[in-house]
């Protein structure tokens, strides 16, 4: 992991030199707009909505909204005089009993790792916060804005680590505009819930749960990518080496398809004799109007049978190519 801060946990006269990361990442499956038919990547312009121009990033100023709908531009020179503070301290400002915060009010989180010349007084402040079963409340300033956060010890793979929760404001937490009137509950109704808990009780453990979509969704681009549906764009990394490679596989698949199914195949469509001396295509037939399904059936197996040897004759030869290159 990389350090995204440095500074100090500050509770007392004792200073903790840390650095802070990151201790959650998204797993989110993203997407990128594309143009459906050739997967181009959609590009966006920034557009005046009063002129209708283009306006370049150095023209671009923050612009406050009101309530009536006017607009409050904020300057640079505007923005340098707000109080903004660059302080590189965790200040603990009192240690609270951890039932008494509400979880809704808790934002992102961070590991913190002492220095080296910090190890003592770090290990010194966790075993306080394990004794007292206490968090801490610290103020702390973070992307030059200040914020309310916790300070608490979670247990990892490799020990206990004091871990930092940033915190919204109070005012930040909505408060819902409708109620819920469920009328009058029977006891023997209650009791049958009661009953449906009990038999749901256990204990919570994360990994018995996955992200189903997610896994889905993953699953499908696999697909696609092994079926070959996919486009080359402009970021392609694919080297041109392993997509002649791959067209010359399905050159020779077709070939043979064409050949076990009696069909004549044009010199174009041949598998080439350079690349692979020791296969040998086998003679074109004329095909007939009369041929039974079975036939059929059985010249689409025998196509499937010879596309797959000879993908596979072709990786074999890459890799001997590859051998040869190397020594």
């Amino acid at each position: 992991m990389r350090a995204i801060w440095k500074g100090a946990v500050s509770f007392g006269l004792v200073n903790v030199p840390v650095r802070l990361y990151s201790a959650t990442e998204s797993h989110d499956v993203s997407f990128r707009q594309v143009h459906a038919k050739d997967g181009g990547r959609i590009r966006y312009q920034r557009i005046c909505a009063v002129d209708g121009e283009e306006v370049a990033y150095a023209d671009i100023a923050k612009g406050y909204e009101t309530e009536d709908g006017e607009m409050v531009i904020l300057t640079d020179e505007d923005m340098a005089e707000l109080p903004l503070t660059s302080s590189r301290e965790i200040a603990v400002e009192k240690f609270v009993p951890s039932e008494q915060i509400d979880p809704m009010l808790f934002e992102k989180s961070y590991y913190l790792e002492p220095e080296k010349t910090g190890a003592k007084p770090y290990a010194l402040l966790r075993q306080a916060l394990l004794d007292a079963d206490r968090v801490a409340v610290v103020t702390v300033a973070l992307r030059q804005r200040t914020t309310i956060a916790v300070l608490r010890v979670r247990p990892t793979e490799n020990g206990d680590v004091i871990v930092l929760q940033t915190m919204m404001w109070p005012d930040e937490v909505r408060t819902p505009d409708f109620s819920v009137d469920g009328g009058e509950v029977k006891e023997a109704e209650v009791t049958m819930a009661r009953m449906l808990v009990e038999t749901l009780a256990g204990d919570f453990d994360p990994e018995e749960f996955s992200d189903d979509y997610a896994e889905a969704v993953q699953a499908l681009v696999d697909a696609k990518v092994s079926g070959g549906e996919v486009q080359r764009t402009e970021t392609s990394t694919k080297s041109s080496a392993e997509v002649i490679d791959l067209l010359a596989a399905l050159q020779k698949s077709v070939a043979a398809a064409k050949t076990a199914r009696g069909e004549s195949v044009p010199d174009a469509a041949q598998p080439d004799e350079d690349q692979d001396e020791a296969e040998s295509s086998a003679p074109a037939k004329k095909t007939t109007a009369k041929k039974t399904a079975a036939k059929k059936t059985a010249a689409k197996k025998t196509a499937k049978k010879a596309a797959s040897a000879a993908t596979k004759s072709t990786a074999k030869k890459t890799t001997k190519k590859a051998a040869r290159k190397a020594s």
